[in-house]
């Protein structure tokens, strides 16, 4: 079976805390064919020097001095990558020892393949991919950090992450995946657990308005009829009225 060269992407930006469990998921891999790149948005804590503690550990350490945010920082990993198959892991979250094994599995066994979305520990077990739910929720795969991988090659043909959305160009990224180029995704087993996704972060500093209007936005622009994304919008407004008055 061919050892696919898989690249993890880690963005930093004053991680001490949760850091070096991060990278120890990574190194501690029992699979070997990978590199583990991480940029920094240039902390001031003690990020830098867990980093340059493990820099003989497989780790290609960049720092991205003109920082415009999370998902620029992803684009910049991208754009540095050598691997044949791209997965991101933030920070404060971490995988389990299987994990690259169980990704270069898949990958092999469906040469068609073009992405995956692994089992994660979130607030529960997250597992399955659902494409027609991206019409109207996240909750059609499993996480982003922890749970997606993608060939390189199939990353290119989609582009890199829209730095117009503050908040959830992540969403964006597979609107384009799965809607404009109708790549092929498969989902791991709901054993085959990738590993733990932190609650925390980014997301969890969101406003709901916020992040809902943005949403509505990323699907108009991906051709989505505007009629129904205001149907929708109202119908979450409703659900999510006790977010909105907090």
């Amino acid at each position: 079976m061919k050892d696919n060269k898989i690249t993890i992407i880690t963005v930093t930006k004053n991680s001490e805390k949760f850091l070096t469990k991060c990278i120890d998921s990574v190194s501690s891999q029992n699979y070997h064919n990978y590199e583990h790149i991480i940029v920094d948005g240039n902390s001031t804590d003690k990020t830098k020097n867990i980093i340059k503690s493990y820099r003989k550990k497989k780790i290609r350490f960049f720092l991205n001095k003109n920082d415009k945010g999370l998902y620029d920082a992803m684009n910049f990993g991208i754009k540095k990558a050598k691997g044949d198959i791209i997965g991101i892991l933030n920070s404060d979250d971490y995988y389990y020892k299987n994990t690259l094994k169980i990704v270069n599995k898949y990958f092999n066994k469906n040469k068609n393949l073009d992405f995956l979305f692994g089992s994660v520990y979130k607030h529960k077990l997250l597992h399955g991919y659902e494409p027609w739910k991206i019409n109207f929720s996240f909750g059609f795969y499993s996480t982003h950090s922890v749970g997606f991988f993608i060939k390189s090659k199939s990353h290119k043909k989609i582009g890199l992450y829209n730095l117009k959305y503050k908040y959830s160009a992540d969403y964006d990224l597979f609107f384009r995946m799965i809607k404009k180029y109708n790549l092929n995704g498969l989902s791991t087993k709901k054993n085959e657990i990738f590993g733990k996704f932190r609650k925390g972060g980014l997301s969890s500093n969101i406003k709901f308005i916020d992040y809902l209007k943005e949403c509505n936005q990323i699907r108009i622009n991906n051709g989505q009829n505007k009629f129904f994304v205001s149907l929708i919008y109202l119908i979450r407004l409703i659900k999510g009225f006790k977010k909105i008055i907090k």
